[in-house]
């Protein structure tokens, strides 16, 4: 099988000359709408590397988008993010251009230098994102945006002074808290998808407890667990949150506490014994962890029930 190459854009500049876009204004940021971009014929036959940030609003789409491991299509309008040195491949669309809209908001790194937002922007759980957690965003929401890119674009259109930056970055700032709210109200929307995943969840970890190999496989992590469901720590944890009020790991810790009172109840196995079948890889670490939670030593609540 052939091996699929991969193109670095390292410059704003160098993607609108790819992109069959005039010269960016300004070196550093952009505006860019998507019904002006012209993509390669072999666009699909390469995978892609930003040296900057890009975040973009999509209507009218077709196609799909692999980010990572992962692929969507674009059915819907959706938001997506993408920060420097992470890999995509955008496969051939159908729709003609005049079809699609929206925009892309590029921002080079060197553009936030010494100012907040450099260190913040890292602080965003959406740029880690996998892409079947896209942004989807009500008519309302998405003038909310589309208002704030035009006053970046309004911005750098004017002449430039020793106060664009800060405005700027500040529209960005605004930007990307509008984004931060919208997909806490994605969670909360979107509870049907949610609770799929929550059940995906539930299920890979019965089958994972009630494997024979747990001494070799060891306690399930949250990284595991997020690769397994196809979705990222973060989002797992930030939506097991605000279904349960839990955090991933306290989530699986509970989980493993039940089989734990389980396996006390019911069997005559060592406390050493249960430990090693659980996937721990020392008897104490369990020992701490059940009573931490229980109040109880494994040995007392076995003899509760005596």
């Amino acid at each position: 099988m052939e091996q699929r190459k991969t193109q670095r854009i390292k410059t704003i500049s160098e993607f609108h000359h790819l992109r069959g876009l005039p010269k960016p204004e300004h070196p550093l940021i952009s505006v860019v709408d998507y019904r002006d971009v012209q993509r390669p014929a072999d666009i699909g036959e390469v995978n892609w590397v930003l040296d900057f940030y890009q975040i973009s609003l999509k209507q009218g789409m077709t196609g799909n988008f692999k980010y990572g491991q992962q692929h969507y299509d674009f059915d819907e309008g959706v938001m997506f993010f993408i920060s420097p040195n992470q890999v995509f491949r955008i496969e051939p669309e159908a729709k003609p251009a005049s079809e699609k809209s929206g925009w892309m908001l590029l921002i080079h790194p060197d553009f936030l230098w010494n100012t907040t937002l450099a260190k913040n922007i890292k602080q965003y759980d959406f740029f880690d994102y996998s892409v079947n957690e896209a942004l989807f965003l009500s008519e309302k929401e998405e003038k909310t945006l589309n208002g704030i890119t035009d006053s970046v674009r309004q911005e750098y259109h004017a002449n430039i002074d020793k106060f664009s930056q800060t405005i700027i970055i500040s529209h960005i700032e605004t930007l990307l808290n509008y984004c931060e709210r919208f997909y806490e109200r994605q969670f909360i929307t979107r509870k049907i998808t949610n609770h799929k995943i929550l059940n995906k969840l539930e299920a890979f970890l019965k089958d994972y407890l009630d494997s024979d190999n747990l001494a070799s496989r060891g306690l399930p992590t949250v990284q595991l667990i997020a690769a397994a469901l196809n979705i990222s720590p973060n989002y797992l944890s930030r939506m097991l949150k605000t279904l349960t009020g839990q955090s991933t790991q306290q989530f699986i810790q509970d989980k493993i506490i039940e089989r734990a009172k389980e396996k006390l109840s019911t069997t005559d196995l060592s406390v050493s014994e249960i430990a090693y079948a659980l996937g721990f890889e020392h008897p104490q670490s369990f020992s701490k962890l059940f009573k931490n939670k229980t109040m109880l030593s494994p040995l007392q609540f076995r003899t509760s029930f005596n």
